[in-house]
This record gives C-alpha cells, sequence and structure tokens, in this order.
C-alpha cells in the first residue's frame, strides 16, 4: 500500500505562482511513476505533468511551458511548479503513484486561480 499526501494549494491571482508537493510513502519510491492531474468543476479529471522513475517528464498542451513536475527520491517526494496562473487552471490537483501494476492517488489539494 502506497500513501500520498498533497500539500500546497490555495488561493492565488492570475499571474500568480504555487509549487505543489506529494509524499509518497514506501520505501522504493525511485521506482514509482509519478503524475499530477486535476479536475476542474464539472469536469473531468485530467493528466497535468508526469514524471517516469528514469526523470522523463511529458505534459499537458494546456501547461506547457508553465508548469514544472519534478521529484526527489531521497524525501519521496514529487513536486509541481506552477506558473503564471490562470483562472482556467482552478481545479482540484491529485498526485498519482504508479507502482507496477497498481495505481495510487492522494486526496487531491485546492487551487484556486481569481482576483
Amino acid at each position: 500500500q502506497v500513501q500520498l499526501v498533497e500539500s500546497g494549494g490555495g488561493l492565488v491571482q492570475p499571474g500568480g505562482s504555487l509549487r505543489l508537493s506529494c509524499v509518497a510513502s514506501g520505501r522504493i519510491f525511485s521506482i514509482y511513476g509519478m503524475g499530477w492531474y486535476r479536475q476542474p468543476p464539472g469536469k473531468q479529471r485530467e493528466l497535468v505533468a508526469a514524471i517516469t522513475s528514469g526523470g522523463s517528464t511529458n505534459y499537458a498542451d494546456s501547461v506547457k511551458g508553465r508548469f514544472t513536475i519534478s521529484r526527489d527520491n531521497a524525501k519521496n517526494t514529487v513536486y509541481l511548479e506552477m506558473n503564471t496562473l490562470t483562472p482556467d487552471d482552478t481545479a482540484v490537483y491529485y498526485c498519482k503513484a504508479d507502482v507496477g501494476l497498481r495505481t495510487y492517488w492522494g486526496q487531491g489539494t485546492q487551487v484556486t486561480v481569481s482576483s
């Protein structure tokens, strides 16, 4: 069983920045595939960014150039640096871990972009 705990969400003005963190349990975090997803109000959950155990990344087109995913295996943590935020980025952001054939989700953290 892997537990994921997200933090860093909140209210930010358009054009602002936030950094989300997700701490994972387990002694073999380095082999987990990690990702950030988001679910805007009234919409389906969607991929924001993902990072493999080897450090390869991919991003949704809507966040390319603005968001950066990274990981610190020594801290069992994956980050999502979000810059130039817009109201369209408002959503609950979820951390996901792929461990072998299993998938685990965090509880989510709310990000609201509003003036």
